[in-house]
């Protein structure tokens, strides 16, 4: 039980330090605008000094390939659209209930708008027990929860690569109609840096794929972060920062080791200041990421840009494919932006998806429940929990 008459004497020590953090906060946010108004002058240089020297980097820049000090209005959305999510949840295996599995919930939604169609409002289970998914990824030490949490985000991304693919040209269809594909979070799977070569073939080539056939019907795709912590456009800013004529970090400041020379802005995130800088409506220029992964994307390297949504200012990301084409670009974020208001702050598809996918406490009792009666039923014995699960079930706390 948590003492909050304790925890009372620590709270005015938190407000002071959150006190100090804004006043320096607001000081970063000051000097990071001086210095991006410095880094215009000399981008298409700096741009070419990236190019050159990144390899001898200690910190990842992302590369803007529109002007820095523009400014973009969205389009509001055609009145005729239609917006595909996907989301995910899983329960975890557990050594002490009755069987030693997990499950993947993928839930599913498919909104139309100004088309008097029906929406799709659905999950889609899957559960993993044979010895080839539970124990595959130790052999690589990786654990089966953690491997269980690759498996489902290439679930989620080739499940929304079939519903998208299945609807965008529907029998009859006379006349296109918008679409855009969600994902809540990052296209830029961080978790594949630390895999071994094999196991990362056994995730990331169905992602690509799945990525693959929304280009071939031109259905862009969006991952979409809120309160993203990402500083790749303000490390670009770092070039400019730079006290040594050349940008080999590895020869100038590997010895340093404190803050460096050009961390003047640090701890400043991207999304602050295009908070700054972004009126409701407007998106920052294009950057293009440089995180080392995604050299083994093929041609579905990750752009992105901030969009000042109303409620927040949020990352939005999209495939390569999708950034270099303009009339693309336009659909996917417009759409995004009305996602934005008719979800009153957040995207309605995404916030949908994972309301279908959520597994909640009863649905857990309810799934092995449902297996414990199978197991009788097919004569298997001493069919139950371990004693320690059932003491923390019964305790009289």
């Amino acid at each position: 039980m948590l003492d909050l008459t304790k925890i009372a004497r620590q709270i005015p020590g938190i407000s002071q330090h959150l006190k100090g953090e804004a006043v320096a906060s607001r000081q970063r946010l000051e000097l990071a605008q001086k210095l991006l108004l410095q880094t215009n002058l000399r981008q298409e240089e700096l741009v070419q000094a990236h190019q050159q020297w990144r390899d001898r980097f200690n910190f990842t820049a992302a590369v803007p390939v529109e002007p820095l000090d523009s400014r973009y209005e969205l389009n509001a959305a055609p009145e005729s659209h239609t917006v595909f999510a996907t989301d995910g949840s899983q329960i975890s295996p557990s050594h002490h209930e009755i069987a030693y599995c997990y499950l993947i919930n993928v839930g599913r939604v498919m909104l139309h708008y100004g088309q008097s169609l029906y929406p799709l409002l659905d999950s889609l289970p899957e559960v993993f027990y044979r010895p080839e998914d539970l124990y595959v990824s130790r052999q690589w030490g990786i654990s089966t929860e953690e491997w269980m949490g690759h498996r489902r985000t290439a679930s989620e991304v080739s499940m929304l690569a079939e519903m998208a693919c299945r609807w965008v040209q529907p029998p009859g269809a006379h006349f296109h109609i918008p679409n855009l594909a969600m994902v809540d979070g990052s296209l830029i799977y961080w978790f594949l840096d630390k895999l071994p070569g094999e196991a990362r073939d056994r995730i990331l080539p169905s992602i690509l794929a799945a990525w693959e056939q929304l280009r071939s019907v031109n259905v862009p795709l969006v991952g979409y972060l809120s309160a993203s912590r990402s500083t790749e456009a303000l490390n670009f800013l770092r070039l400019q920062a730079c006290t040594q004529q050349n940008h080999d970090c590895m020869t100038h400041c590997s010895s340093i080791k404190d803050k460096l020379p050009c961390q003047v802005v640090d701890p400043l995130r991207d999304r602050l200041l295009w908070g700054n800088l972004l009126e409701p409506g407007q998106r920052s220029p294009l950057f293009r990421s440089s995180v080392k992964i995604l050299d083994l994307y093929e041609n579905h390297r990750i752009y992105f840009c901030y969009v000042h949504v109303g409620t927040e200012v949020a990352r939005i990301e999209v495939p390569e494919w999708v950034a270099q084409s303009s009339s693309l670009l336009n659909q996917a974020l417009s759409l995004t932006l009305t996602q934005v208001n008719k979800g009153y702050g957040y995207p309605i598809a995404l916030s949908e998806a994972h309301n279908q996918a959520v597994v909640r406490g009863g649905d857990r009792t309810r799934f092995f429940a449902l297996l414990e009666q199978q197991m009788i039923r097919a004569g298997l014995r001493n069919v139950g929990i371990s004693y320690k699960e059932a003491r923390k079930r019964g305790s009289i706390g």
